[in-house]
């Protein structure tokens, strides 16, 4: 006999499987002798009372032979000689994920990136953050494995509906990723994991007859009677396919201002823009764990909160408890920043952002405050404010993408902050109003969220907490609109806009589940 129980202990009683196994035995009433063995299918914190808790999910075997859990392998078939090809553009978690599944289902991909593969591309995130020189297509954004993949690799997602999120772990498991990720309620690999488990998946895309482009960037495109025809890339290419996959991440400007040109329908999407918040982890810890001293078996602790404030909403977001701040801009001139995690969480500070909710209105007043020239349709309305944000943001920060700040304190009570603590932004940061960088409503809104959320989280709203700009990269400022049932691009039966950048993801498992649902779809046409 199996049974499922829930068990709350304390986080050194969940460390010892011996005294777990005799909770499982009293929770199900039966002798320690009849219990064969257990799975704990799933982990998690609870932090709310004085003295936190494991939580644990356990499937127990009663009186009957217990069975190890047998790894999920998923295979794919050789594709070298299939007649059909489908480009991908983006070698994103919805592009990587979108060409296995097109493998399984015999059709070969063809995926292109404008970036480097992986390796390569830490060389260039490493000269952006020591020098301050930047590489507009291999960055924290762009190339292999997209943005998520040196942005810490959280593998949390809300979007359970939009498929099989199981199997996606599966697979990251398959890849490389540690069993622990199926069993933790917040699994997270961590950038200095994942990488090596992105290029695990290119290998197995091309060792199964698929093709991977790296530095081959989409420019243009030919279109007749509603279906693409031929794609170009910057290398002077000319690739016809059945299909086209449009994986590129939120920070493809260029295929933006392209499907603008081309008069392909593309529409303004709200976001969220603000700063990025760094307290010391220790107390951070303290706050959570209503603790001097972190428990040996507990994380480090991590929030998430929000606010409504003037019926606009304020939340934290991408959170990254022992982490680092990182600069994730695109292009010179432009500052954004963005946060991640190593596998283990042991730096010393945590920083997360802390964003408002963006809408037109909120953009045109702004930049017609700004008298910035909109060089573009209303469907690149917010793409314009996003990057008027990320120049003003840069130049207060003084160049080589040294970023403005302030101590909270200071940034509350709109005074200028004579020293800032020390931080984990390895550009550096710069003293800076910040009043000056942030749309007034983005500012304001800002100060009243860090007072509330300092009484609901006591010394939160601390002179130890330094406020960093921009945080802008949310989400996508621009929606790609597609086929409520076919989900190709309304105009262009065989564009099927994916993941992120379009809008229809946020985040590495909901931009590969919707990588696998685009190409189970169009799998299912061929056939």
């Amino acid at each position: 006999m199996q049974k499922t129980v829930q068990l709350t202990i304390l986080p050194s009683e969940a460390a010892q499987p011996e005294l777990v196994r005799q909770y499982v035995a009293k929770s199900v009433g039966v002798h320690l002798h009849e219990i064969s063995g257990y799975h704990i299918q799933k982990r998690s914190i609870d932090g709310r009372g004085r003295q936190p808790r494991a939580v644990l999910t356990i499937r127990v075997f009663i009186g009957e032979r217990f069975e190890e859990e047998k790894p999920v392998i998923i295979r794919f078939p050789d594709v070298s000689h299939a007649k059909r090809k489908v480009i991908i553009i983006g070698a994103g978690p919805a592009g990587l994920f979108a060409a296995l599944r097109l493998i399984e289902r015999g059709i070969k991909p063809v995926l292109i990136d404008r970036g480097k593969e992986v390796r390569a591309r830490r060389r260039d995130i490493a000269i952006l953050n020591r020098q301050g020189l930047i590489n507009p297509d291999s960055n924290y954004c762009f190339g292999e494995g997209g943005a998520g993949t040196y942005s810490d690799g959280k593998l949390y997602t809300r979007s359970d509906k939009r498929g099989d999120v199981r199997r996606i772990q599966h697979l990251f498991v398959q890849f490389g990723a540690t069993a622990d990720i199926l069993t933790e309620a917040h699994p997270h690999i961590g950038t200095n994991k994942l990488p090596s488990i992105i290029s695990a998946m290119r290998m197995q895309i091309e060792s199964s007859g698929g093709i991977v482009h790296y530095n081959k960037k989409l420019v243009d495109f030919s279109i007749n009677e509603g279906i693409i025809k031929i794609i170009k890339t910057s290398d002077g290419d000319m690739l016809e396919a059945a299909a086209v996959i449009l994986a590129t991440g939120h920070s493809a400007r260029d295929i933006f201002q392209l499907l603008e040109q081309k008069k392909v329908h593309i529409e303004s999407k709200p976001f969220a823009l603000g700063v990025r918040i760094e307290h010391p982890q220790e107390l951070i810890d303290r706050i959570q764990y209503h603790t001097i001293t972190r428990n040996i078996h507990l994380p480090p602790a991590s929030y998430r909160i929000s606010e409504q404030i003037g019926g606009r909403g304020v939340f934290s977001f991408c959170m990254c408890p022992g982490g680092i701040i990182a600069p994730a801009s695109t292009n010179a001139c432009e500052l954004v920043v963005n946060g991640w995690s190593p596998s283990k969480r042991d730096n010393p500070f945590a920083n997360s952002g802390m964003v408002v909710s963006i809408d037109n209105n909120i953009a045109l007043t702004y930049l017609k405050k700004e008298q910035k020239k909109i060089r573009f349709s209303d469907g690149l309305l917010l793409m314009e404010f996003q990057r008027a944000i990320e120049e003003k943001a840069f130049a207060a920060g003084g160049g080589k993408f040294v970023a403005p700040a302030q101590r909270m304190t200071d940034f509350v009570a709109g005074t200028h902050s004579g020293s800032l603590p020390a931080c984990s932004y390895i550009p550096g940061v710069r003293e800076s109003a910040l009043r000056e960088v942030l749309p007034d409503v983005v500012y304001e809104t800002l100060r009243q969220a860090f007072v509330d959320f300092g009484k609901r989280m006591k010394g939160y709203f601390t002179d130890e907490a330094l406020v960093v700009a921009a945080e802008s990269r949310t989400s996508s400022p621009v929606r790609i609109p597609r086929d409520p049932h076919l989900l190709h691009h309304p105009e262009i039966q065989n564009l099927y806009p994916c993941g992120e950048g379009p809008g229809y993801a946020g985040g590495i498992m909901s931009a590969a589940m919707d990588g696998e649902r685009i190409a189970s779809l169009v799998a299912d046409k061929f056939s």
